[in-house]
Formats: structure tokens, sequence, C-alpha cells
């Protein structure tokens, strides 16, 4: 059984229902403005290195 799920499934997801590279960004964006330690949990459920995690949030500010 399948229980984590990953940055490219998550991502997959994301292209199936239309959303674009500039989307997404705006999705982080508007995440980390309204709530940026859910912004910082989120990133971190998905497994994602904190290297990565700081380029996001920093990229989405």
């Amino acid at each position: 059984m399948h229980t984590k799920v990953t940055v490219e499934e998550w991502v997959r997801r994301f292209r199936e229902i239309g959303l674009d590279e500039d989307t997404m960004r705006q999705w982080h964006r508007l995440f980390e403005e309204q709530n940026p330690a859910g912004h910082q949990s989120f990133l971190e459920w998905l497994g994602l290195p904190a290297e990565r995690i700081t380029e996001i949030r920093t990229a989405s500010r």
C-alpha cells in the first residue's frame, strides 16, 4: 500500500487540473503569504530537503 505522497505525484495532480509553472508559483506565493508555518510544514511533509524548502520559500516571498 502506497501511503507517502511524493512531490512528483503532487505536481502531476496539479498539471492534471491545468496548473502550469506560473500558476504553481502563484499557489506557493499565496500559501507562503497566508500561512508561512503551514507552507514550511507542507514542504517538509512532502519530504523535500531543507535546501529545496528554503529555495521554494524564498522564491515565494
